[in-house]
């Protein structure tokens, strides 16, 4: 129920599998930062329950409320350190849930993995605690996470690849006039080739590269798009001549709507030492069937294994400044360049990656029967 990526995974995902099982009773057990009370989400016909504070020391409220209900199935856990901390709290609960026998199976999807060299011990500790024998499944998006988690001791034989999903865009069929219309863009103002960083404004995105790249071409006008975390950054943005800022947080139909928008998505972006994760950015854009430029990053690992050329060296400003110029001349080229990787957006729909977690949901809960 929270503005963050997980929460959007967790509501697609979820809306994937309640078409795969209409009838299936499904929970979200959440934070209480959107709502202290408990309702039915209408997009997936599930009840959400908040039961503890964002980053909260104890989590036990979880198999007390799996106790009323005379427990569950599943228990997935989809885990950021963002959302819990680098606490192990959470997996205490877990292991409550196991010992009280509330539930067949206990599965984690780690959103994000951390090297030794990250500077995270806590992370560490809470990426080693799942070896413990009360959890089934660890999930990870990327090859980077599955590897990592292996050669930091966790068994390679519960660690489960499954590719984060990717929604087709709906929208793509819509004229621009009408798309800018319903974004409350003025499409007069836009100039030449239209390139889209849609996603929270954070320093990490790498806008100050992008700008650097862009000065002086006048062919191409810069799309920012989402909600400001950093005031000075917005400043700055606003301040490029060609650059559009679109200061809100995107509903994923507004991000939608503004990918169809856009002619390619460049994501210019530059990762924390030691953290790997992936980008549902990445996933959306993929599924718009446009050109994407991005950097060579853990974040982008997809990218750089389906289009490696429509990659470039992180912090780059001048090699990015050329991918551009590239892109505005050889834009049917970059179309071509870009085929597997749309192949890659078909093959992981999230009726795909849906029904990928149901058939290890089936297959944990016979093997603990």
């Amino acid at each position: 129920p929270v503005h963050c990526g997980v929460a959007e995974y967790s509501r697609m995902l979820l809306k994937a599998l309640r078409s795969l099982m209409p009838t299936v009773e499904l929970f979200v057990l959440s934070t209480d930062e959107a709502s202290s009370s408990e309702y039915v989400d209408p997009l997936t016909k599930t009840r959400v329950v908040p039961l503890y504070g964002y980053r909260d020391t104890s989590y036990y409220a979880i198999p007390s409320f799996l106790e009323e209900i005379g427990g569950v199935d599943i228990v997935h856990l989809q885990h950021e350190y963002g959302i819990y901390g680098y606490s192990v709290s959470i997996l205490s609960a877990l292991e409550e849930v196991w010992e009280k026998k509330l539930a067949k199976a206990i599965v984690v999807t780690l959103h994000t993995v951390h090297h030794p060299y990250s500077g995270r011990p806590g992370a560490l500790e809470f990426q080693s605690a799942l070896n413990n024998s009360f959890i089934d499944a660890v999930i990870v998006h990327s090859k980077l996470q599955e590897f990592e988690l292996q050669m930091q001791g966790v068994n390679p034989s519960r660690i489960i690849r499954i590719p984060h999903g990717t929604l087709i865009n709906p929208y793509l069929g819509l004229s621009r006039i009408k798309l800018a219309e319903e974004l409350g863009l003025d499409l007069a103002s836009f100039r030449g080739m239209i390139l889209s960083i849609p996603g929270f404004m954070r320093p990490d995105k790498g806008f100050d590269i992008l700008l650097e790249a862009v000065g002086g071409l006048k062919s191409l006008t810069i799309l920012v798009a989402g909600e400001a975390k950093d005031p000075r950054l917005k400043e700055l943005l606003e301040d490029s001549p060609n650059t559009v800022v679109l200061d809100q947080y995107l509903s994923k139909s507004k991000m939608l709507k503004l990918i169809a928008l856009s002619d390619a998505v460049v994501l210019p972006y530059r990762d924390r030492p030691g953290a790997y994760a992936v980008s549902g950015v990445l996933h959306l854009a993929m599924g718009s069937f446009k050109p994407i430029i991005g950097t060579r990053v853990p974040r982008l690992i997809e990218l750089y294994d389906n289009a490696p050329q429509m990659t470039i060296t992180p912090g780059n400003s001048v090699e990015l400044r050329k991918k551009l110029v590239w892109l505005l001349e050889n834009y049917e080229h970059a179309m071509m360049y870009m085929e597997k990787m749309y192949s890659y957006a078909v093959g992981t729909e999230w009726h795909t990656v849906a029904r990928k977690h149901l058939q290890l949901y089936v297959k944990l809960a016979k093997k603990q029967q």
